[in-house]
This record gives C-alpha cells, structure tokens and sequence, in this order.
C-alpha cells in the first residue's frame, strides 16, 4: 500500500471518528436535555410517587435481607416518622414558590457560582450543580446542626430513633424542615441553580436518604466500593450511632466526597452500631408524637465524649 492510499485511509479513518464522537456527544447532549426538561416541570404526583414508591421498595426489601432484626412492631414504630414525613413535605411545599423564584432570579440575573464559571458541557454544569447544593443544602446544615446547640436540640429528633429504617429518613421535626429548607434555599442563590436542576437534587437527595436509613445488608464488600462515591447504607449507619465521636461523622447525604474532603468520614464495623443518643435513652418519649414535638424545647444534656 502506496504513501498516498495510507494518507486516505487515515483521513477516512478520522472522519468517521469526528462523526462517531459528535454523534455521541450529541445523544449525550440531548438526554441531558430531556431530563432537565423533565424535573422542570415534574408533577407532584411524579414527586409522591418517588416518595412513597422508595419507602415501599425498601420496606420490602428490609424484609428480605435485614441489617437487624429488630423486635419492634414495624408500623407502630413508622408512625411517628411517618407523620414527620408528612410536616416535611408539606413544609416543603408551602415554601416551594421560593425556591422557584430565587432559581429563576439567579437564572435571569447571571448570578451564582454556576454561572460566573467558564462555559462547559451541559452533563458537567449538572454534576457540578448536584454536588454543590449536596455541600450546602446537605452536608453543611447538617455539620452545622451538630455543632450549635439549639440546632442540635431540634436535629435530635432525628437522632432518637433506636430502631432505624428507612422510615426514619424523613424523621424531621417541623422546625428542622425549616432550617433544612433555608440551607437549600441559601444554597440555589449563591450556586445559581436552574429549576430543573434543583428538582433533580432534590429527588436524588430523597432517594439517598432512604437507602442510607434502610435497615438492610448489603455485602460488606458492595457497600464499601459504593462508599467511595456515595453515601452507603453503612457508611450512614456510623452517624446514627448512639455516642461521640461516630455520632459527629458522616454527615453526608448524596455523595461521600464531603466527608473524605473535610475529615469527617469514619468507619464503624455495622455490628457494633447501637442506635439513638446515649443522653436521651427514653424508648418511649422517643417514639412519641408528642414527646418528640416538645424534644427540641427541653434543657440541653452534654453527651459522653
């Protein structure tokens, strides 16, 4: 084969590699597009369904293969949490209008992280949107409730359920909702997130939380390779352990990398885990609606180092 045949060749050869790579980068391209599109305008009965299709699937499966076998009546204990479930979403509701027009403000005014950054690949502008509001709106007001005391006080409700599952996921006093809320608002605002983006935080963010609170095994193996990237079912495990310092670690909610960034990540052998707060062992005020309403209100107790 003669010089000029070769150079042919190669010029054929790097065409169809241009066309397969812009093809490619095209679907790319327009999948991401549909499903910004979609979590634009994601209906509220998509939404429910999400919540309650994920406490079904893993209800079911905690039947199947138990992290513990609790000796408690399943829906006697969902009780509580499920009615937290339901002041959090209609918290989240009533308030929604705010993250839409602080998005949209962003959107408008250029303002933002996102937006001051250089001009990238729309799956990049997506990812980097996630993983931020996953700092602020997860990681950070979580790190911060464990730090300041009124704010531990009102995240102890969360802290007090001594038989956790994925029911507790969503086990938020009413005033947490808020301060939850306001951190994810605050977030929006200086990352700049479109709506679409946010909704698709949010549905991710719901999703992970009940696969960090279900109360099941998976291989040890499995679950630490998952770690490396997300929150795993045992890597939150750790947080929910009764005393210090395992109860402040793990703060993540999404992703894992915030822990490992900031210092935060710690390992516990799942066998060991023992659930609640060492300073509130009340069983039963800790599985009342009430008793968990007025949790927030009662005098700071210091817990064990």
């Amino acid at each position: 084969m003669g010089a000029t045949e070769i150079q042919v060749l190669n010029s054929l050869l790097q065409r169809w590699l241009v066309k397969e790579f812009d093809e490619k980068w095209i679907f790319v391209s327009l999948s991401m597009e549909s499903i910004i599109s979609y979590f634009e305008t994601i209906p509220s009965s998509h939404r429910s369904l999400l919540l309650v299709g994920g406490i079904t699937l893993f209800w079911i499966l905690e039947g199947f293969v138990p992290l513990f076998k609790f000796d408690y009546k399943k829906w006697r204990h969902a009780l509580p949490n499920l009615f937290f479930t339901l002041t959090t979403v209609i918290i989240n509701f009533l308030l929604a209008f705010l993250l839409l027009k602080t998005s949209d403000w962003t959107v408008v005014n250029d303002f933002g992280i996102l937006n001051w950054l250089p001009s990238m690949p729309l799956w990049a502008y997506i990812v980097l949107g996630v993983l931020l509001l996953d700092f602020i709106g997860a990681y950070l007001a979580h790190y911060i409730e464990h730090k300041v005391k009124p704010l531990w006080m009102i995240h102890l409700v969360h802290h007090t359920d001594h038989n956790v599952d994925t029911t507790t996921a969503n086990r938020h006093h009413p005033l947490e909702s808020m301060i939850r809320y306001a951190f994810t608002l605050f977030g929006v605002f200086i990352i700049g997130v479109p709506i679409g983006i946010v909704m698709l935080y949010q549905s991710l963010s719901l999703v992970a939380t009940q696969l960090g609170h279900a109360n099941i095994r998976l291989p040890k193996k499995i679950d630490e390779v998952l770690s490396y990237v997300i929150v795993s079912p045992d890597m939150h495990k750790v947080h929910h352990h009764y005393v210090l310092p395992y109860t402040d670690s793990n703060y993540g909610n999404i992703f894992s990398i915030w822990d490992r960034l900031f210092g935060t990540f710690m390992k516990l052998d799942r066998e060991a885990i023992v659930y609640g707060v060492d300073t509130f062992p009340d069983v039963l005020e800790n599985g009342s609606i009430k008793g968990l309403l007025k949790q927030p209100f009662q005098k700071y107790r210091k817990p064990t180092q």
